[in-house]
């Protein structure tokens, strides 16, 4: 599935976040999916960029991070916008909603609109 290949090329960005992010803020913050985008940008040359770390469920959550958590970060050359969501529903739902959110964001950042101003 298209979700799939995504979390691949996700798990080759991954790898441009510093090691200490996971240990210190957990791979569902705002550092590591605002350190993926600026990977992406700088693996690809793109201008814009969009990445999303979160617990789609059904297992996995804590209390800090419950599932549905979802960071989405935009970039736009050089500058960085995320925001934390919380999304309810199944695996498939969270999953669905992240998509739509991630490119409802990429959409303000084309008509030059911050994308986590929601």
């Amino acid at each position: 599935s298209t979700l799939d290949r995504s979390s691949a090329a996700s798990d080759v960005y991954k790898r441009q976040v510093p090691e200490a992010y996971f240990a210190s803020v957990g791979a569902v913050s705002r550092e590591v999916v605002e350190a993926m985008v600026q990977g992406a940008q700088g693996q690809s040359g793109a201008r814009y960029a969009t990445a999303v770390s979160g617990v789609a469920g059904p297992g996995g959550g804590s209390a800090d991070k419950p599932v549905g958590t979802v960071w989405i970060a935009w970039g736009d050359g050089d500058a960085r916008y995320s925001r934390r969501f919380q999304f309810s529903g199944d695996r498939d739902a969270v999953r669905r909603q992240t998509v739509e959110a991630a490119l409802q964001g990429l959409l303000r950042l084309l008509v030059e609109e911050n994308p986590a101003a929601g």
